[in-house]
């Protein structure tokens, strides 16, 4: 799945969960708190991937994307701190409903730019192959992003990347944090020179044996994914050309067909009609014949 994908498809199924809430009834208390805690945890990871991976990489190879990555960055803001306020109020709060009114506005309208005015421009210029990788490891990405919003933190790599990476495991601190932050800003970089086509070599991770260790995890396991990611796109490529290939010989081989069949078609009738003329001329004869005898 391409990023721009993965990212239609969150937008889709936010957009079917405010309706949800939209539907339900006013004093529906449970059926709003099982939805907005919903919403909280989808947000909270699409941000995330998006903040990580695709701002970076978009303002990295996109040209004239810098304003508007720069507003969605601060529309996720916003949206994290009334995220982050939902999570801390009863839905029998009396300004419950109306924060997640004003979220659900804030969120559609940014849906709606970068829909129609981001992702075209993503589009066009890093094309299928590169947001195939793209998507590939946003989809890593999510699977262990966070799942509630952290207003407070870093939107931008190098920081939101340790928050986005150690989600789940917030025991582990210290030197693993700090593997994880190198090792993931190494990835994304190396993501971006793939996508630029361009060569250059990273500097070493530094600190503990295990922080270097980590970092070396972290950016060799986004390389294999990504190389996944290649070889799964190039397998399909080439699947659609063969098959494309037997439709054309198919199609070749109907046509020739029915041309043979056409042509001999055409020559039966024409002996058939030979044939009738002759027998017709004959019978004429023979009657003709008969009645001077007569």
């Amino acid at each position: 799945m391409d990023a721009i994908t993965l990212l239609k498809n969150d937008h889709k199924a936010v957009e079917q969960l405010f309706k949800k809430f939209e539907h339900a009834g006013d004093r529906a208390y449970v059926e709003k708190r099982e939805i907005v805690d919903r919403i909280i945890e989808e947000l909270s990871k699409h941000a995330s991937i998006e903040e990580q991976f695709f701002y970076p990489v978009a303002r990295a190879t996109v040209s004239d994307v810098e304003a508007i990555t720069l507003e969605s960055m601060e529309e996720h803001h916003i949206v994290k701190w009334l995220l982050s306020e939902l999570e801390n109020t009863e839905p029998t709060d009396e300004r419950f409903t109306a924060k997640v009114t004003v979220l659900i506005e804030n969120v559609r309208h940014h849906v709606k730019e970068e829909e129609e005015d981001f992702f075209p421009k993503v589009r066009e210029e890093l094309g299928r192959n590169a947001l195939a990788d793209l998507g590939e490891t946003m989809e890593k990405a999510k699977a262990i992003a966070p799942t509630h919003p952290h207003p407070r933190s870093p939107d931008s790599p190098p920081g939101n990347l340790v928050v986005g990476a150690v989600a789940g495991v917030v025991d582990k601190v210290g030197d693993t944090i700090s593997g994880v932050a190198q090792g993931s800003v190494s990835a994304v970089q190396d993501l971006i020179d793939r996508i630029l086509r361009r060569k250059r070599p990273l500097p070493s991770p530094t600190g503990s044996k295990v922080a270097r260790t980590t970092a070396k995890r972290v950016r060799s396991e986004t390389a294999a994914t990504v190389d996944a990611a290649q070889r799964a796109t190039k397998t399909a490529k080439a699947g659609a050309t063969k098959t494309a290939k037997a439709a054309k010989a198919g199609a070749k081989g109907t046509v020739t067909t029915a041309k043979k069949s056409a042509r001999a078609t055409a020559t039966t009738a024409k002996r058939a009609t030979t044939t009738t003329r002759r027998t017709a001329a004959a019978a004429t004869k023979r009657t003709a014949a008969a009645a001077k005898v007569k």
